[in-house]
Protein backbone atom coordinates (compact mmCIF):
# COMPACT_ATOMS: atom_id res chain seq x y z
CA UNK A 1 0.00 0.00 0.00
CA UNK A 2 1.41 3.22 -0.91
CA UNK A 3 2.34 5.59 2.13
CA UNK A 4 -0.10 8.94 2.27
CA UNK A 5 2.91 10.19 3.82
CA UNK A 6 4.04 13.86 2.64
CA UNK A 7 7.08 15.43 3.96
CA UNK A 8 6.28 19.37 4.76
CA UNK A 9 9.38 20.08 2.76
CA UNK A 10 7.47 18.59 -0.64
CA UNK A 11 4.77 20.91 -0.05
CA UNK A 12 7.15 23.63 0.68
CA UNK A 13 8.47 23.03 -2.67
CA UNK A 14 5.07 22.55 -4.60
CA UNK A 15 4.27 25.95 -3.27
CA UNK A 16 7.42 27.48 -4.29
CA UNK A 17 7.12 25.59 -7.96
CA UNK A 18 3.06 27.18 -8.20
CA UNK A 19 4.65 30.82 -7.05
CA UNK A 20 7.70 30.69 -9.96
CA UNK A 21 5.23 29.68 -12.38
CA UNK A 22 2.72 32.42 -11.35
CA UNK A 23 6.04 35.04 -11.57
CA UNK A 24 5.99 34.10 -15.47
CA UNK A 25 2.41 35.08 -16.10
CA UNK A 26 1.37 37.64 -17.60
CA UNK A 27 1.01 40.76 -15.22
CA UNK A 28 -2.92 40.99 -15.94
CA UNK A 29 -2.99 37.51 -14.16
CA UNK A 30 -4.45 36.96 -11.37
CA UNK A 31 -2.41 35.27 -8.62
CA UNK A 32 -3.74 32.08 -7.43
CA UNK A 33 -2.15 29.45 -4.39
CA UNK A 34 -2.60 25.95 -5.08
CA UNK A 35 -5.04 24.57 -2.53
CA UNK A 36 -3.86 21.82 -0.53
CA UNK A 37 -5.74 19.33 -2.18
CA UNK A 38 -3.70 20.19 -5.35
CA UNK A 39 -0.60 19.96 -3.68
CA UNK A 40 -1.88 16.40 -2.88
CA UNK A 41 -3.14 15.92 -6.52
CA UNK A 42 0.57 16.67 -7.69
CA UNK A 43 2.46 14.91 -4.77
CA UNK A 44 0.63 11.61 -5.59
CA UNK A 45 1.09 12.09 -8.86
CA UNK A 46 5.13 11.86 -8.75
CA UNK A 47 4.51 8.97 -6.64
CA UNK A 48 2.53 7.55 -9.35
CA UNK A 49 5.35 7.99 -11.57
CA UNK A 50 8.16 6.59 -9.33
CA UNK A 51 6.46 3.63 -8.63
CA UNK A 52 6.40 2.60 -12.20
CA UNK A 53 9.98 2.37 -11.96
CA UNK A 54 9.61 -1.21 -11.12
CA UNK A 55 10.63 -2.37 -7.25
CA UNK A 56 11.56 -5.14 -5.23
CA UNK A 57 10.16 -5.14 -1.75
CA UNK A 58 11.78 -8.29 -0.65
CA UNK A 59 14.79 -10.78 -0.52
CA UNK A 60 18.23 -8.74 -1.57
CA UNK A 61 18.68 -5.90 -4.24
CA UNK A 62 21.34 -6.92 -6.64
CA UNK A 63 24.03 -3.77 -6.95
CA UNK A 64 25.62 -3.67 -10.70
CA UNK A 65 27.05 -7.83 -9.86
CA UNK A 66 29.43 -6.21 -7.26
CA UNK A 67 27.45 -6.73 -3.97
CA UNK A 68 24.03 -7.01 -2.93
CA UNK A 69 22.04 -5.53 0.16
CA UNK A 70 19.25 -6.73 2.22
CA UNK A 71 16.01 -5.47 1.21
CA UNK A 72 14.50 -4.01 4.48
CA UNK A 73 10.96 -4.41 5.55
CA UNK A 74 9.10 -0.80 4.91
CA UNK A 75 11.54 -0.55 2.05
CA UNK A 76 11.77 -1.20 -1.78
CA UNK A 77 14.76 -1.41 -3.78
CA UNK A 78 15.64 -0.38 -7.58
CA UNK A 79 18.67 -1.08 -9.14
CA UNK A 80 20.60 1.05 -11.12
CA UNK A 81 18.61 1.63 -14.51
CA UNK A 82 15.53 3.01 -12.29
CA UNK A 83 17.57 4.99 -10.20
CA UNK A 84 19.17 6.43 -12.75
CA UNK A 85 15.65 6.91 -14.39
CA UNK A 86 14.88 8.69 -11.25
CA UNK A 87 17.68 11.17 -11.18
CA UNK A 88 16.45 12.54 -14.44
CA UNK A 89 12.77 12.17 -13.66
CA UNK A 90 14.17 14.86 -11.54
CA UNK A 91 16.34 16.93 -14.28
CA UNK A 92 19.93 15.45 -12.17
CA UNK A 93 22.18 13.90 -14.89
CA UNK A 94 22.99 10.28 -13.97
CA UNK A 95 26.43 9.53 -13.21
CA UNK A 96 26.18 6.50 -14.59
CA UNK A 97 27.73 5.15 -11.42
CA UNK A 98 24.16 4.31 -9.76
CA UNK A 99 23.98 0.42 -9.16
CA UNK A 100 20.92 0.91 -7.42
CA UNK A 101 18.59 2.58 -3.96
CA UNK A 102 16.58 1.61 -1.22
CA UNK A 103 13.60 3.93 -0.56
CA UNK A 104 10.46 3.59 2.00
CA UNK A 105 7.38 3.95 -0.16
CA UNK A 106 5.96 6.87 -1.00
CA UNK A 107 8.60 10.35 -0.46
CA UNK A 108 10.51 9.24 2.40
CA UNK A 109 13.84 8.67 2.96
CA UNK A 110 16.50 7.49 -0.16
CA UNK A 111 19.57 5.12 0.46
CA UNK A 112 21.52 5.40 -2.95
CA UNK A 113 24.15 3.55 -3.76
CA UNK A 114 27.18 4.69 -6.62
CA UNK A 115 30.39 2.70 -7.65
CA UNK A 116 33.79 4.20 -8.06
CA UNK A 117 36.06 1.87 -9.79
CA UNK A 118 39.19 3.07 -7.98
CA UNK A 119 40.67 0.53 -7.15
CA UNK A 120 41.74 -0.89 -3.81
CA UNK A 121 41.94 2.17 -1.41
CA UNK A 122 44.49 0.71 1.10
CA UNK A 123 43.53 1.42 4.83
CA UNK A 124 47.03 1.93 5.92
CA UNK A 125 46.35 5.51 7.14
CA UNK A 126 43.52 4.16 9.63
CA UNK A 127 45.89 5.70 12.75
CA UNK A 128 46.31 8.26 10.83
CA UNK A 129 43.29 10.20 10.13
CA UNK A 130 43.65 13.14 12.50
CA UNK A 131 39.81 14.80 12.62
CA UNK A 132 40.65 18.54 13.59
CA UNK A 133 43.08 18.10 10.11
CA UNK A 134 40.28 16.66 7.87
CA UNK A 135 37.74 19.47 9.33
CA UNK A 136 40.39 22.21 8.10
CA UNK A 137 40.83 20.45 4.85
CA UNK A 138 37.05 20.84 4.25
CA UNK A 139 36.50 24.25 5.27
CA UNK A 140 39.40 25.28 3.00
CA UNK A 141 38.22 23.53 0.17
CA UNK A 142 34.65 24.88 0.72
CA UNK A 143 36.10 28.16 0.33
CA UNK A 144 37.15 26.77 -3.47
CA UNK A 145 33.17 25.07 -3.54
CA UNK A 146 31.60 28.71 -2.58
CA UNK A 147 33.25 30.31 -4.99
CA UNK A 148 31.83 28.06 -8.04
CA UNK A 149 27.86 28.37 -6.07
CA UNK A 150 28.80 32.05 -5.97
CA UNK A 151 29.69 31.92 -9.99
CA UNK A 152 26.14 29.21 -10.04
CA UNK A 153 24.08 31.51 -8.34
CA UNK A 154 24.04 28.82 -5.21
CA UNK A 155 23.97 29.42 -2.01
CA UNK A 156 26.97 30.09 -0.14
CA UNK A 157 27.43 27.35 2.95
CA UNK A 158 29.92 27.13 5.33
CA UNK A 159 31.23 24.13 7.11
CA UNK A 160 30.49 24.49 11.29
CA UNK A 161 31.88 21.09 12.12
CA UNK A 162 31.67 17.84 12.61
CA UNK A 163 28.08 15.98 13.68
CA UNK A 164 29.91 12.52 13.59
CA UNK A 165 34.26 12.88 13.15
CA UNK A 166 35.54 10.37 10.77
CA UNK A 167 35.65 6.83 11.86
CA UNK A 168 36.96 3.71 10.04
CA UNK A 169 35.30 0.14 11.14
CA UNK A 170 38.53 -2.44 10.33
CA UNK A 171 36.46 -5.41 10.53
CA UNK A 172 34.09 -4.47 8.12
CA UNK A 173 36.05 -1.95 6.02
CA UNK A 174 33.74 0.61 6.13
CA UNK A 175 34.95 4.54 6.67
CA UNK A 176 31.74 6.85 7.96
CA UNK A 177 31.69 10.81 8.76
CA UNK A 178 29.11 13.63 9.05
CA UNK A 179 29.45 17.22 9.04
CA UNK A 180 27.17 19.81 9.83
CA UNK A 181 26.17 23.21 7.61
CA UNK A 182 25.32 26.19 7.38
CA UNK A 183 23.41 27.95 4.65
CA UNK A 184 24.89 31.64 4.65
CA UNK A 185 21.75 33.08 3.25
CA UNK A 186 19.27 32.38 5.99
CA UNK A 187 21.90 30.36 8.88
CA UNK A 188 19.52 27.40 7.59
CA UNK A 189 21.22 24.59 9.53
CA UNK A 190 21.51 20.76 7.46
CA UNK A 191 23.87 17.73 7.64
CA UNK A 192 26.21 15.89 5.17
CA UNK A 193 26.42 12.42 5.71
CA UNK A 194 28.91 9.96 4.06
CA UNK A 195 29.28 6.06 4.05
CA UNK A 196 32.33 4.56 2.03
CA UNK A 197 32.34 0.54 2.02
CA UNK A 198 35.92 -0.42 0.79
CA UNK A 199 35.82 -3.02 -1.83
CA UNK A 200 38.49 -4.92 -3.79
CA UNK A 201 37.97 -3.33 -6.56
CA UNK A 202 36.81 0.38 -5.83
CA UNK A 203 34.25 1.66 -3.22
CA UNK A 204 30.44 1.65 -2.77
CA UNK A 205 29.62 4.93 -1.49
CA UNK A 206 26.01 5.41 0.05
CA UNK A 207 24.67 8.48 0.26
CA UNK A 208 21.69 9.10 2.67
CA UNK A 209 19.05 11.35 1.42
CA UNK A 210 16.21 12.55 3.91
CA UNK A 211 14.94 15.81 5.79
CA UNK A 212 17.33 17.15 8.75
CA UNK A 213 14.69 16.06 11.27
CA UNK A 214 15.04 12.38 10.10
CA UNK A 215 18.74 12.34 10.20
CA UNK A 216 19.51 10.79 13.79
CA UNK A 217 16.93 8.02 13.25
CA UNK A 218 17.87 7.39 10.01
CA UNK A 219 21.64 7.11 10.89
CA UNK A 220 20.50 4.71 13.06
CA UNK A 221 18.55 2.75 10.84
CA UNK A 222 21.24 2.92 7.86
CA UNK A 223 23.74 1.50 10.10
CA UNK A 224 21.48 -1.77 10.69
CA UNK A 225 20.63 -1.98 6.65
CA UNK A 226 24.30 -1.50 5.92
CA UNK A 227 24.81 -4.99 8.14
CA UNK A 228 22.76 -6.25 5.59
CA UNK A 229 25.47 -5.47 2.80
CA UNK A 230 27.88 -7.48 0.90
CA UNK A 231 30.24 -7.62 -1.52
CA UNK A 232 29.80 -10.65 -3.55
CA UNK A 233 32.84 -13.49 -4.02
CA UNK A 234 35.83 -12.04 -5.87
CA UNK A 235 34.72 -8.12 -4.41
CA UNK A 236 35.50 -8.11 -0.85
CA UNK A 237 38.05 -6.42 0.51
CA UNK A 238 39.60 -9.24 1.87
CA UNK A 239 39.93 -11.11 -1.29
CA UNK A 240 42.88 -8.10 -3.09
CA UNK A 241 45.51 -9.98 -4.99
CA UNK A 242 48.72 -8.92 -5.95
CA UNK A 243 48.15 -7.38 -9.45
CA UNK A 244 44.96 -5.87 -8.87
CA UNK A 245 44.59 -1.93 -9.97
CA UNK A 246 45.50 0.16 -6.13
CA UNK A 247 43.71 3.46 -5.98
CA UNK A 248 46.18 7.08 -6.02
CA UNK A 249 44.35 7.67 -2.85
CA UNK A 250 43.97 6.98 0.63
CA UNK A 251 41.25 6.87 3.59
CA UNK A 252 41.90 10.24 4.11
CA UNK A 253 41.68 11.52 0.50
CA UNK A 254 38.08 9.56 0.68
CA UNK A 255 37.23 12.48 3.28
CA UNK A 256 39.12 15.78 2.20
CA UNK A 257 37.88 14.89 -1.66
CA UNK A 258 34.30 15.73 -0.49
CA UNK A 259 34.67 19.27 0.54
CA UNK A 260 34.44 21.58 -2.01
CA UNK A 261 30.91 20.58 -3.73
CA UNK A 262 29.75 17.64 -2.71
CA UNK A 263 28.88 19.26 0.85
CA UNK A 264 26.03 20.31 -1.82
CA UNK A 265 24.70 16.65 -1.54
CA UNK A 266 22.48 17.30 1.47
CA UNK A 267 22.39 20.72 0.76
CA UNK A 268 20.39 23.89 2.24
CA UNK A 269 18.17 25.40 0.82
CA UNK A 270 18.31 28.85 1.42
CA UNK A 271 15.53 31.41 0.07
CA UNK A 272 13.17 29.26 -1.50
CA UNK A 273 12.11 31.77 -4.37
CA UNK A 274 15.75 31.95 -5.11
CA UNK A 275 16.21 28.19 -5.41
CA UNK A 276 13.05 27.70 -6.53
CA UNK A 277 13.56 30.09 -9.33
CA UNK A 278 16.69 28.15 -10.68
CA UNK A 279 15.42 24.89 -11.03
CA UNK A 280 16.66 22.88 -14.12
CA UNK A 281 19.66 20.55 -14.31
CA UNK A 282 21.75 19.81 -11.22
CA UNK A 283 24.93 18.10 -10.97
CA UNK A 284 23.51 16.32 -8.01
CA UNK A 285 24.01 12.36 -5.95
CA UNK A 286 22.75 11.46 -5.43
CA UNK A 287 23.00 12.12 -3.69
CA UNK A 288 22.69 12.97 -1.30
CA UNK A 289 20.46 18.04 4.05
CA UNK A 290 18.02 20.05 4.33
CA UNK A 291 15.14 19.38 2.78
CA UNK A 292 17.07 17.27 0.66
CA UNK A 293 14.17 15.05 -0.51
CA UNK A 294 12.71 17.39 -2.37
CA UNK A 295 15.97 18.69 -4.03
CA UNK A 296 16.27 15.53 -5.77
CA UNK A 297 12.72 15.82 -6.46
CA UNK A 298 13.28 19.46 -8.54
CA UNK A 299 16.61 19.22 -10.21
CA UNK A 300 18.86 21.93 -9.93
CA UNK A 301 18.72 23.36 -6.74
CA UNK A 302 22.27 23.06 -4.79
CA UNK A 303 24.24 21.42 -7.26
CA UNK A 304 25.74 18.77 -5.66
CA UNK A 305 28.25 16.81 -7.97
CA UNK A 306 31.26 18.01 -8.71
CA UNK A 307 31.68 19.90 -11.99
CA UNK A 308 34.54 18.65 -14.47
CA UNK A 309 37.90 19.12 -13.73
CA UNK A 310 37.11 18.74 -9.66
Amino acid sequence: MKSSFIPRAVLLAFLAVFSTTQAQQPETAAPKEPTAEEMKQLVQKRIDEIEKLGWTRQGKGSLGGKAEVDIPQGYRFTPGDGTRKLMEMYGNPPTQRELGMLATEGLGPWIIFEFDESGYVKDDEKDKIDADEMLASLRESQVQGNQYRREHGLTELEILGWVIPPRYNEKTHNLEWGTRLKSLDNDGISINYNTRLLGRTGVMEVTLVCEPEEMEKMIAEQEKILAGFSYIEGQRYAEFREGDKVAKYGLTALIAGTGAFAAAKMGLFGKLGLVFAKMGKAAILLVVGALAAVKKLFGKIFGSRQPPGE
